[in-house]
């Protein structure tokens, strides 16, 4: 794939927020705000102004940081919402309506028609304040494609400066949207931002086929916090763009780890373990083929260095740990195991492990040591 500017968008704190019980406080989504801008995101979604409160002192303070990010709030196409950001002081707008027939129809109770005069009017109020304006085509997965491309060029006429083709209902799959985001490129030009979510667990797979496709914006969320199973993670689509499509925006991925870590004490959230990107199993070895494979040389079973992402390699000894990894282990406590000892103890530590029905902390591994060899002097 050609190499090309992406840019990324991070909603944590406007779709990120949005998630089911999760409320950030206001020196949190400052924090974060900080936090996004080092890492190397281009735009920060900060939140919604009109909500006013505590939600536009927040954005109020993160505008007043001087960060390198441009910092966008969000609005339905009503011209106090954008009035309320431009209080703010953001310097992007995104506009946001729905563009389906199931959401004009049911949700807003009203026609294709009244959508595209409504967005036109909020759209040139916006320009005429200089703003930068993302146009967010609600539930675009689920709009008629002609609807679709006249929304976008009505959108590009009265100033839009890209349009954000949202998969709201996370209903989408890779070959689709490559095919659609495709189609919509080479009816309109107008740049094109992939908000995916991950309801069928392909928000990053659809981020990546929608920039194949010629989208050049993704819009992330730490860790995927979102609505319902939410969003494409900022980390997976970074670390995807890197090292499977050659694109690498310069970010300071070894910081991932740490703000994940973060976001998730302030979202009150766990970080699993098993997390892609940043996840602690992600470099912990146990199998004894893996393990051995892992200590020969990493790249036999990591796709890239624990270190690129804030993480370090973890040899976990448990039922399936092999003898190489038995005695890399005893090394750190040092205790130079032979070959012969180390399978004298495989079968104990295996049946403990099975037992407690885990892996094994350093400590019950020298005490097994010591009760079958002796303590040392």
């Amino acid at each position: 794939m050609e190499k090309r500017k992406i840019w990324i968008v991070d909603t944590t704190l406007r779709d990120g927020e949005q998630t089911a019980g999760v409320v950030f406080a206001n020196r949190e989504k400052v924090r974060i705000a900080q936090y996004l801008d080092e890492m190397g995101v281009d735009q920060i979604e900060a939140g919604i102004p009109v909500m006013g409160g505590d939600e536009q002192e927040a954005i109020k303070q993160i505008c007043k940081l001087g960060l390198k990010a441009s910092i966008m709030g969000w609005n339905r196409p009503v011209i106090k919402d954008i009035e309320a950001s431009l209080q703010c002081g953001v310097d992007a707008v995104a506009i946001s309506i729905s563009t389906s027939d199931i959401h004009i129809k049911h949700k807003l109770k009203t026609s294709r028609e009244w959508v595209l005069e409504h967005m036109v009017r909020a759209t040139e109020f916006a320009k005429k304040e200089g703003m930068y304006i993302s146009v967010n085509a609600e539930d675009a997965s689920r709009s008629d494609m002609n609807f679709l491309i006249e929304f976008a060029k009505a959108a590009k006429q009265a100033g839009a400066d890209r349009l954000r083709y949202c998969d709201t209902v996370g209903i989408l799959e890779p070959f689709t949207t490559y095919e659609r985001i495709k189609t919509l490129r080479e009816a309109v030009d107008l740049e094109i931002e992939m908000h995916t979510h991950n309801d069928f667990g392909m928000a990053t797979a659809n981020a990546l086929a929608g920039v194949r496709a010629g989208a050049n914006w993704v819009g992330v969320t730490v860790m995927g916090l979102g609505e319902r199973a939410g969003n494409s993670p900022l980390e997976e689509v970074i670390m995807a763009l890197k090292h499977l499509y050659d694109i690498d925006l310069n970010f300071k991925t070894e910081m991932f780890r740490e703000v994940a870590e973060y976001v998730s004490r302030a979202a009150g959230r766990e970080l699993h373990c098993s997390k892609a990107i940043v996840g602690s199993n992600m470099f912990a070895h146990e199998s004894g083929i893996h393990a051995d494979g892992a200590i020969k040389n990493p790249k036999t079973y990591e796709a890239f260095q624990p270190e690129e992402v804030g993480l370090e390699r973890q040899i976990i000894i448990g039922k399936h740990s092999g003898s190489a990894s038995l005695r890399m282990k005893f090394a750190e406590y040092g205790i130079e195991l032979t070959k012969e000892q180390a399978e004298e103890l495989l079968p104990k530590i295996r049946s403990a492990a099975v037992s407690l029905k885990r892996s094994l902390f350093d400590k019950e591994l020298v005490y097994i040591y010591e009760d079958h060899f002796g303590k040392r002097d």
